[in-house]
């Protein structure tokens, strides 16, 4: 039976994979196998025992069906994993596990899944941004409504719109790699952190298992790895998200039927509407919306499960089994959901210039205000001039411009000047070129 949806409809398949049951069981044993290999290196455990161990520690040899089985009488599930391995290494069972707890194996494996996901993102993040930066470039001369607050602002380029968004991307990115070191991190520390039972070789013994699974060992760890990190990376994991909506609400709303600047793909054969059969609803963008909700939803169980009861309790274990995986393949499919979005992304050259040029006399008056600055007049004079003026130019059914030129205040040579979107669009422009060429390495920034 399944029940999520992330099983059948969200996510990529291999990604998935890496936090399936069979393979958390594999990462789990995995741990298992390095634990006993560092136990032999020390000569707490016998040399045949530990290779033994290690090379009986895979879902080769250890069947998920047969963990399962044993779980439902022991209630436990890593002592189930314990069972069911010491069975395939016959006398050499016994040191299975030796010394260790139950989330030394689960965090430590748990950093092997975060470790394993993370190029996955870190991928599509960089393919996101290669097509931003090339919508900068090609739109790079493009005017466009700039708007604020919903309302006709000033022009800018829609160069500019997708430059500021590829910076955005790159800031997750180096906000990606640098979280790496803190939390790509596991454990081996017994029962309450202290190693007690691996007197004299507890810290050697960490190291060592460490060093064969190729991550951190935690610094200073109760039962657990400290749960500030996962809270770190499930917010930053939120952060992304939520700039991936931002980006689809801009799709979305240059969408809109009166706007119809922006349109994301719609395959041939696409369905808008079960209804209104004419219908070209933006969905993806719609479906980014909604995930990235429900990723910032993970913030809340990620933080109350800092402050566990001592060194541990168990009111994190159930919500964790969501969080992680959840938040990472969610997150992944919202980066392969944008790459769509814009790589597909339709930009109606037609409906940019007709709305620019409706609201060009109100999106230019700042300019004329600048002028009349420049032209000796106060600064905050000026600026009541051209609001008193643009609204009776308004109550009088004129152009702003002409109404400007009718009261001697600019003449027609300088109205062209003065309204001239080409002319005032440079500086978005220079400003694309200037984001483009720092986040290629061709200027310091």
């Amino acid at each position: 039976m399944i029940v999520s949806p992330i099983d059948y409809r969200y996510g990529r398949e291999e990604l998935k994979k890496i936090f399936d049951a069979e393979e958390k069981l594999n990462y789990m044993l995995k741990v298992e196998g390095a634990l006993a290999l560092s136990l032999g290196d020390l000569g707490i455990i016998p040399k045949n025992a530990a290779v033994e161990i290690n090379t009986k520690a895979s879902t080769k040899y250890v069947k998920l069906s047969r963990v399962n089985e044993i779980e439902k009488v022991t209630k436990h599930d890593i002592t189930a994993l314990v069972r069911a391995l010491s069975e395939q290494c016959g006398d050499y069972g016994q040191y299975v596990h030796y010394g260790a707890t139950s989330n030394d194996i689960i965090d430590s494996a748990q950093a092997l899944q975060i470790k394993d996901s993370l190029p996955y993102l870190e991928n599509g993040l960089e393919e996101l941004k290669n097509i931003l930066i090339s919508l900068a470039k090609k739109y790079m001369h493009l005017p466009m409504l700039g708007r604020t607050h919903g309302q006709a602002a000033v022009p800018i380029t829609a160069g500019l719109k997708f430059a500021v968004f590829s910076a955005e991307i790159v800031r997750h990115m180096q906000r990606l790699k640098e979280i790496k070191p803190r939390i790509i991190v596991g454990k081996m520390s017994g029962a309450v952190g202290s190693g007690a039972v691996w007197q004299g070789y507890s810290i050697e013994l960490e190291k060592k298992v460490m060093e064969y699974l190729g991550i951190s060992p935690e610094l200073g760890p109760t039962q657990l790895v400290g749960r500030d990190r996962y809270a770190e990376f499930i917010a930053l994991l939120a952060l992304i998200s939520t700039t991936l909506e931002k980006f689809a609400v801009e799709v979305r709303l240059l969408q809109q039927t009166e706007i119809n600047e922006f349109q994301e793909p719609f395959s041939e054969h696409q369905i808008g509407s079960s209804t209104m059969a004419q219908k070209r609803n933006p969905i993806v963008s719609e479906n980014i919306c909604s995930i990235a909700r429900f990723i910032r939803g993970f913030l809340v169980p990620s933080f109350e499960n800092i402050p566990l009861w001592h060194e541990r309790d168990l009111s994190n274990s159930a919500n964790e089994r969501f969080t992680l995986p959840y938040s990472i393949i969610l997150l992944d499919h919202l980066i392969t959901q944008s790459i769509y979005l814009f790589k597909g992304l339709n930009i109606n050259e037609s409906a940019l210039n007709s709305n620019l040029e409706r609201f060009v006399e109100s999106t230019l008056a700042e300019n004329a205000m600048i002028f009349l600055t420049d032209a000796g007049m106060k600064r905050a004079e000026a600026h009541e001039f051209v609001r008193n003026a643009y609204f009776e130019a308004q109550k009088k059914g004129m152009k702003f411009s002409e109404y400007l030129v009718s009261i001697g205040k600019i003449t027609e040579n300088q109205k062209s000047q003065i309204f001239n979107i080409d002319k005032y669009v440079k500086s978005s422009v220079e400003r694309t070129e200037y984001i483009i060429k720092v986040l290629e390495g061709k200027n310091n920034g």
